[in-house]
């Protein structure tokens, strides 16, 4: 039995990596083709270190196709030349001589996991930011018009952006007490950079503004300046102007630079979420049920997709028994099996969207499915 499964792994072992190597090289060159527009004249070194950071969401996303490929580029050899009807003839069961078979999916399965929730987000990123900051040499400007926010309860709006000198024009920041929804902190400031977490502001004022007593202007007497210095002074209780225009302001964001390119620099944001910030809002309190429910469907998106590495082994398993009798064949079922997949798994992701009581279910649609026409699939054959 040892010997078997050596010979069964062995078998599995080429289209696996084959499948790997061939599904990330065609997506790797989608991301370049898709950018090389930004990419004249960037080092080639640099360009394969961005495409480098993209290789963990890559591969979660490949793992299943070369999955699907292995199973039938496998079994198909093996059922076209008579050795699994030799093997089995012997009285082992097609599950025994599986079993190779779901033990390198379960390993994918796992290194899908810990890629999905740990490394990939940091990744996406760091992909981010180096394509912003470096590649391009856009870096801030895409956040100009826009209001952002940085955590901390801090919100950033630019009103310009020097991409030479890395320096933020005409900057507004909003930090709004948590135990006051009338009462902020503004911040006017000509210039400024952002670096890692801090925003170091020059040419800057700050106001404190109590929201609340604006509309106690609107009821002092006009012939009475000292209550409406007063009411003024209630509306803002501090003002603060540096002695020095050279004067720095050093504030601490909750979000990092890269991060803030990640999230806000695209009209689709990076998916830069983990398994720490996933269960953070999860279980954290004041989280908005909004940001839980999204974060239930990531969590469980995150999970689903490396799971599926198990699933088509078994949906393939039937296909390849029946089908997989050249390398052409073997290739064009893996990838039909594979589309219809994603396919699937992206509608149950929409029907998650309609169901915020169980959007679990939305999420493993997919899986469930499969899993049950593999099993009877293979009833059948």
């Amino acid at each position: 039995m040892t010997r078997l499964t050596r010979y069964v792994t062995a078998e599995l072992l080429p289209p696996l990596l084959a499948g790997t190597l061939l599904f990330t090289a065609v997506l790797s060159f989608g991301y370049f083709f898709i950018s090389s527009q930004w990419l004249s004249g960037v080092p080639v070194g640099l360009i394969a270190r961005w495409i480098g950071y993209q290789m963990p969401d890559t591969l979660v996303k490949v793992f299943p196709m070369a999955v699907v490929l292995m199973t039938v580029v496998a079994f198909g050899r093996m059922s076209t030349e008579r050795e699994l009807v030799a093997v089995q003839g012997g009285g082992i069961s097609l599950g025994r001589i599986a079993r190779p078979a779901a033990a390198l999916a379960l390993l994918v399965t796992a290194l899908s996991v810990w890629l999905s929730l740990w490394v990939a987000p940091r990744a996406n990123v760091e992909t981010r930011g180096l394509y912003w900051d470096a590649l391009t040499g856009a870096g801030l400007s895409q956040l100009v018009g826009k209001t952002v926010d940085l955590g901390n309860n801090l919100t950033l709006s630019l009103g310009g952006y020097d991409a030479a000198k890395r320096e933020l024009r005409d900057v507004r920041v909003q930090k709004w007490q948590a135990d006051s929804a009338g009462r902020g902190t503004v911040i006017l400031a000509e210039r400024g950079t952002f670096e890692d977490n801090r925003l170091s502001l020059s040419g800057y004022s700050t106001f404190v503004v109590d929201y609340g007593a604006v509309a106690a202007l609107t009821r002092v007497p006009e012939n009475d300046p000292a209550a409406f210095r007063a009411a003024v002074q209630d509306v803002f209780p501090s003002v603060v102007v540096p002695e020095k225009p050279t004067d720095t302001l050093n504030v601490d964001t909750g979000l990092s630079r890269k991060q803030t390119l990640a999230q806000y620099a695209d009209a689709i944001g990076a998916d830069a979420e983990g398994w720490p910030e996933l269960i953070t809002k999860l279980t954290a309190p004041g989280v908005s049920a909004a940001d839980r429910a999204a974060a239930r469907v990531n969590l469980n998106r995150k999970l689903a997709l490396p799971f599926a590495n198990l699933v088509l082994v078994l949906a393939a398993l039937p296909f390849a028994l029946r089908f997989g009798r050249t390398l052409g064949v073997s290739l064009g079922i893996a990838l039909m099996i594979a589309v219809a997949y994603y396919l699937l798994f992206f509608v149950g992701l929409t029907l998650a969207g309609l169901i915020p009581a169980f959007p679990e279910a939305g999420v493993w649609l997919a899986n469930v499915l499969f899993a049950g026409a593999g099993l009877w699939q293979l009833r059948r054959t």
